[in-house]
C-alpha cells in the first residue's frame, strides 16, 4: 500500500512540475532552509530577546512579606508600587496587605494602580476610582456600600498577608473640646459673676445681719407705743 502511494507522488510530481522527485524534494528542502535563514536575519531582535527575560521575571518568586507593623498614611505612599524593589501595599479600613502578588492590577499601569499605597476603603466601597473617594474615611456610607466593603475585606484576608495597620490621628478639634469639658467641671474656674452671685445669697441656717437688726428695731418701737 506505501509502495502504491510512494509511486503514484512520484508519478504526480513528475507530471506536475517536469522535475525529478529528488530535484523536487531537494528544492523545497533548500526553499524551507532559505526562508528560516531571511526570517532569523530580519527578523524583529526585540520579539526574539526581551521575551525571555519578562517571562523569567514573571516566574521569579516572590519575596515572603515584611511585617511593618504600625505605620502612617504618609508612610504607606512609598509602597505605591513605584519602586519594584519595594513590596506593593493597600490598606482596607485601617489593615495593611501586601499585593504584591497581583502587581499586574494594582501596580503602575493597573485597572486598581490608584489605590496602591492608600487605604482605599471608601473607594472600594462605592466602586470609586475619584480622588476624594482615596481615604479610610467610611462615615455616611449606605447599607449596601459597607457591604460591599465588608466583601472586599474578606477577599483580601483570604487572598493576600496582612502587613500593618494605618496609624489613625487624633483631630486637633476632639481635644480642644476636652479641654474645654475640663475647664467647665473645675471649680476652681467659676466665673466671677457666679462668685458674686453666691456671696449675695442668703444663708440657708437664718436671716442675714442686716434683716435681723431691722426686726429688733420694730420691737423697740412698738414697746415704746404701749408704754
Amino acid at each position: 500500500m506505501a509502495v502504491e502511494l510512494w509511486e503514484t507522488l512520484k508519478d504526480s510530481i513528475t507530471a506536475y512540475t517536469g522535475l525529478a522527485p529528488t530535484t523536487f524534494f531537494t528544492l523545497v528542502a533548500l526553499a524551507l532552509a532559505f526562508y528560516y535563514v531571511v526570517s532569523e536575519l530580519f527578523g524583529s531582535p526585540d520579539n526574539r530577546h526581551q521575551q525571555r527575560p519578562r517571562d523569567f521575571e514573571e516566574q521569579q518568586p516572590l519575596p515572603p512579606p515584611v511585617q511593618l507593623g504600625e505605620i502612617s498614611g504618609e508612610e504607606l505612599k512609598q509602597y505605591d508600587g513605584s519602586d519594584s524593589k519595594k513590596p506593593l501595599l493597600m490598606a482596607i479600613k485601617g489593615q495593611i496587605y501586601d499585593v504584591s502578588q497581583s502587581r499586574m492590577f494594582y501596580g503602575p499601569g493597573g485597572p486598581y494602580a490608584l489605590f496602591a499605597g492608600k487605604d482605599a476603603s471608601r473607594a472600594l466601597a462605592k466602586m470609586s476610582f475619584e480622588e476624594k473617594d482615596l481615604t479610610g474615611d467610611i462615615s455616611g456610607l449606605g447599607p449596601f456600600e459597607l457591604e460591599a466593603l465588608q466583601d472586599w475585606e474578606y477577599k483580601f484576608m483570604s487572598k493576600y498577608v496582612k502587613v500593618g495597620t494605618v496609624k489613625q490621628t487624633v483631630p486637633v478639634s476632639d481635644g480642644a473640646s476636652n479641654d474645654e469639658s475640663v475647664e467647665s467641671t473645675n471649680p476652681e474656674t467659676k466665673p466671677a459673676e457666679a462668685v458674686a452671685s453666691e456671696s449675695t445669697k442668703p444663708s440657708e441656717d437664718g436671716p442675714s445681719g442686716s434683716v435681723a437688726a431691722e426686726t429688733v428695731d420694730k420691737t423697740d418701737g412698738d414697746v415704746d407705743k404701749k408704754d
